[in-house]
């Protein structure tokens, strides 16, 4: 319900200044965020939107982070004339539980570039990963198992 009213009133601080730009949007959003956030202190419901949010854009932030990490490995590999590929699969075990979360997860392990998500085992407990770039084992299932897994349950629960 508060997402709802915070689109409204961003909507309408957007006409109010004249147009629908970019700038009227984030500067809109952010007002009506603030406001809403005032207003409905102590009210029922009122943690788990503005709870959610910054986590949202904490995630956004750090995946955003991690796409750009990847591209610019790849990247570099394809321009050097040595390869650093060192491509496998690994089964990562997993704390997503419903179809939804577990989708998530493996969606946007394959949208990073230089990993897919291939399968998820019977018992729905690991997730077979084939990355580009394991070096190490233990560190890329430490880094999707801490870092990826968490944020994105997070988002979900």
């Amino acid at each position: 319900m508060y997402a709802a009213i915070n689109l409204i009133l961003t909507l309408v601080w957007s006409g109010l200044l004249g147009g629908i730009t970019l700038a009227n949007l984030v500067s809109g959003f952010l007002v009506s965020y603030i406001l809403l956030w005032l207003v409905t202190r102590g009210q029922r419901g009122h943690d788990g939107y503005f709870g959610k949010l910054p986590r949202v854009f904490g995630f956004v932030g750090y995946y955003l982070w991690e796409l750009v990490k990847s591209n610019a490995i790849i990247a570099y590999d394809v321009l050097t004339p040595t390869h650093h590929m060192k491509p496998g699969v690994i089964g990562i075990p997993i704390e997503a539980k419903t179809d939804l979360e577990i989708t998530v997860l493996a969606n946007l392990i394959t949208m990073t570039p230089g990993t897919l998500s291939l399968d998820i085992s019977p018992d729905r407990k690991t997730l077979y990963v084939h990355a580009m770039y394991i070096h190490d084992p233990e560190a890329l299932r430490r880094d999707i198992k801490e870092n990826f897994e968490p944020r994105v349950l997070a988002l979900l629960r």
